[in-house]
């Protein structure tokens, strides 16, 4: 006769709560530490770092400040590193920030061509299409192709910027600001922000899209 055990239900329900990218990264980080390559203490502090410390959920911060505070925007497209220090924001890889403006006629797009230098403090890791060379290429030759397979079909009549960041000067994008956001509060706009749209990759999200952020 086979006994009904509920806590082993309910632990398998809660793993098949988990999406095929966070169940590969549960089984790696239980081999590391199991391997002795990875002190539990030393992992849990990593992930804490990328949880509050690092990652776009900052840069969103930095480009919902921008919006709703025309002085602090003026500071931080003049001198990015301390306005973005203001925020308490910053640290290895940030230390050399400029910001690019999009405007009605302008749209700015990041790449690094030589290696991936990337503005870890305000955008967290670097998604794995940044690194690639076919990227890094065609960011240069053709960058209204690749934001046209990113999703993002903008006028023929905007100019498109191509920013080459370095380990000297790492850039980050301030999106426009989405129509009918007038009247959300700054916590609400940067829920708003995307990491591509701070790459220039992507644009911010429009109010009550229910769309996920990257």
């Amino acid at each position: 006769m086979t006994h009904h055990h509920p806590d082993h239900d309910h632990d398998h329900d809660h793993g098949s709560d988990l999406s095929p990218v966070e169940a590969r990264v549960r089984a790696l980080e239980s081999l590391l530490v199991e391997k002795g390559y990875v002190e539990p203490a030393a992992l849990d502090a990593l992930i804490e770092m990328y949880e509050t410390k690092v990652g776009p959920h900052l840069g969103a911060r930095v480009v919902a400040r921008a919006w709703v505070d025309p002085a602090y925007r003026a500071r931080l497209l003049a001198e990015a590193t301390p306005a973005i220090g203001e925020l308490g924001i910053g640290g290895r890889g940030g230390e050399h920030m400029v910001v690019v403006e999009n405007t009605p006629d302008t749209h700015n797009m990041v790449v690094c061509t030589l290696c991936s230098c990337y503005p870890w403090p305000v955008l967290g890791l670097p998604p794995v299409w940044y690194k690639a060379p076919p990227y890094r290429a065609r960011a240069v030759s053709d960058p209204r192709g690749v934001l046209a397979e990113f999703g993002v079909s903008l006028p023929e009549t905007t100019r498109i910027t191509v920013w080459d960041s370095t380990a000297e000067t790492r850039f980050m994008v301030l999106p426009l600001r989405p129509a009918g956001t007038e009247g959300l509060s700054e916590e609400a706009l940067a829920a708003l922000v995307t990491r591509d749209a701070m790459i220039g990759t992507g644009l911010p999200l429009s109010p009550g899209s229910g769309e996920i952020r990257p």
